[in-house]
């Protein structure tokens, strides 16, 4: 029941006994002749079904369907003493071990036999300080490469007893790589001073005692989904099943982000240059004054577009940097890295600073004063907005909405001569997670005294999320002609009464036959005419 015995088989023209039933569909669909007999199957049949042709002396596996068969037989083999139960780990291992010096060391020697793993009571160990870190060379065309650890000649061999006396042995000279000692942070992250297990059994069960996963979010991009979380997973599932954590999974819910994209350049060899260093001008492209194409990619060292984040910290700060990034697009989606687009971000900032504290003095503008009816609607809505937002990785909006406010507080204080706190604090609140340093420094210029990070999050009143009027669209003959205001839940002759008054209907209805009149309350008017 493997396709490629059963083609070997064919090839051969071995006999083929079938230890698995097919369901009928499966037989209708790949054997001629409408029978068990695997001569006349077009392919293996490798799905489940029950068992046959699996009996013995002493044991029958007929009518078991597979996964109870093969406990049976595990059982059965144990019990005559002919095999035991055991699980098989299988890890790439081209992508685990590296030929370099960073990185955890292979805890592994070799003796004339093969290799041999160094017991836990001589673990850790360490990696031998050494000056040069480029892979070993030799004159000999003919030798095998040689990774950095190979400059390190007293490291390499070293005398340890383990078992047979004092003894030399050649260590591992590959190192593993981050995969190793990322795949399992999470849990070290619990219990980080344990100095006797790499996390306290009562502690793990405390912090990650779900039955779903250990981590309530794990956040990762593509590569993440085949190279970090695979191996998290992997290190986990062998620890769960060695009983040294309490659950199967380490992540409860996975989000894959999208690619940073930005533009590359080549030269004419097709190579890529440095981004930072290409000038553009009337529409051309050149670097060092030689044309090159512009090419559109994901961020990466390879295509020499990296956007170092300490350099546009240092130029706009880091808030603005972390807004900019939320605010690209979608989490999960791909988005374009621009420069230019930062400025809007550091802009709002700095209107949101001056919006609060006097660029000249330094004092809070911020004074107890009331707030009017339409300012409080708009300030609620945009708690109950971002409060919706934030639990569904919705950044972009988040921030969105807090422009939006801003934009609206930046009138109030134009018309007042200050800001109101029962505006200003909900605000600052909510840009503490998305612009925690500022958000910081304003909670204390405003007067408060305590850290803002253990401040709750804002409320929103459910009365103020209710419309008091909409706006509605009228047509005639289905193409909108107008727009009119009225009290929200009004009913159909108020909505009516309305439309009709409005000047432009009201001129495009005068001598015309109105043959139906529509009115969806909230929604629309139409006037069909003819």
């Amino acid at each position: 029941h493997d396709q490629r015995d059963f083609e070997f088989a064919r090839e051969f023209a071995l006999d083929i006994i079938p230890v698995i039933t097919p369901s009928s569909d499966w037989i209708a669909a790949h054997d001629g002749a409408g029978t068990t007999d695997c001569a006349t199957w077009s392919e293996a049949f490798t799905g489940d079904g029950a068992a046959l042709n699996s009996v013995n002396d002493q044991v029958s596996l007929d009518g078991l369907r597979v996964v109870e068969a093969k406990a049976l037989i595990i059982q059965w083999l144990t019990q005559q003493q002919m095999g035991t139960a055991t699980t098989n780990y299988k890890l790439r291992d081209w992508l685990f071990s590296r030929q370099r010096y960073w990185g955890e060391p292979f805890p592994i020697v070799y003796d004339e036999h093969g290799p041999i793993a160094v017991p836990e009571a001589m673990l850790p160990v360490e990696l031998p300080e050494i000056s040069n870190f480029e892979p070993a060379t030799s004159d000999d065309p003919d030798a095998l490469p040689s990774p950095p650890l190979g400059r390190a000649e007293h490291w390499i061999m070293t005398e340890l007893d383990l078992g047979e006396g004092p003894k030399q042995y050649r260590r591992e000279l590959n190192t593993m790589p981050q995969w190793a000692g990322s795949s399992w942070y999470y849990l070290r992250y619990l219990d980080p001073t344990n100095e006797n297990r790499f996390v306290d059994r009562d502690v793990e069960r405390y912090w990650a005692g779900s039955d779903a996963g250990a981590v309530d979010l794990y956040v990762g991009g593509v590569e993440h989904a085949v190279l970090h979380l695979l191996y998290a997973r992997f290190w986990h599932k062998v620890l769960y099943d060695l009983g040294q954590v309490s659950t199967p999974e380490p992540f409860q819910r996975l989000f894959n982000q999208g690619y940073i994209q930005a533009f590359a350049y080549t030269d004419e060899r097709g190579v890529y240059v440095e981004a930072s260093e290409v000038v553009e001008r009337n529409g051309t492209f050149t670097h060092h004054g030689e044309p090159v194409n512009r090419e559109y990619g994901k961020i990466g060292k390879s295509l020499k577009n990296v956007v170092t984040p300490d350099d546009m910290c240092k130029e706009y700060g880091a808030d603005t940097f972390r807004m900019y990034e939320m605010f690209m697009g979608p989490l999960d989606a791909s988005r374009p890295w621009n420069t230019r687009d930062v400025v809007g971000v550091n802009r709002f900032l700095q209107r949101l600073w001056r919006n609060c504290v006097d660029e000249h003095t330094g004092a809070s503008r911020v004074v107890d004063i009331p707030i009017d009816d339409d300012t409080r609607r708009i300030l609620h809505r945009t708690i109950a907005s971002i409060t919706n937002d934030i639990p569904v990785l919705s950044f972009n909006t988040v921030v969105a909405r807090l422009f939006e406010l801003n934009n609206h507080l930046t009138k109030v204080v134009e018309t007042l001569g200050a800001a109101p706190r029962e505006m200003v604090e909900p605000l600052v609140l909510m840009c503490a997670p998305v612009a925690p340093h500022i958000a910081e420094e304003l909670w204390r210029r405003i007067g408060h005294v305590d850290t803002i990070a253990y401040e709750p999050f804002p409320l929103h009143d459910p009365r103020w999320l209710v419309a008091d009027t909409v706006e509605l669209p009228v047509q005639i003959n289905g193409k909108v002609r107008a727009k009119i205001t009225v009290a929200a839940g009004a009913d159909q002759s108020v909505i009516e009464a309305a439309a009709r008054g409005d000047a432009r209907i009201a001129a495009l209805l005068d001598g015309a036959t109105v043959r139906k009149t529509v009115v969806v309350p909230d929604r629309l008017v139409n006037f069909v005419i003819g």
